[in-house]
């Protein structure tokens, strides 16, 4: 027989299967800088050529993410 706390264990188990079927897959490394302003070649195990062009990029990401429709 199961009790609650097996319940609980099994629901909590399928909760986080589920989570972790539905979270967002990173994007893979790119070879050529994301900024788009720069085409320079990224860094070993980075998909920028420095911090810079990381940040600018970033930037552009959350003013699009954030921009409202008037």
């Amino acid at each position: 027989m199961c009790d609650i706390a097996d319940d609980a264990s099994d629901l909590e188990i399928l909760n986080t299967e589920i989570a972790l079927a539905n979270r967002p897959r990173p994007e893979p490394r790119s070879p050529i800088c994301r900024n788009g302003d720069c085409g320079e070649p990224s860094r070993d195990g980075c998909s920028y050529c420095s911090c810079e062009c990381r940040e600018d990029h970033e930037k552009v990401i959350w003013a699009e993410k954030n921009r409202r429709a008037a």
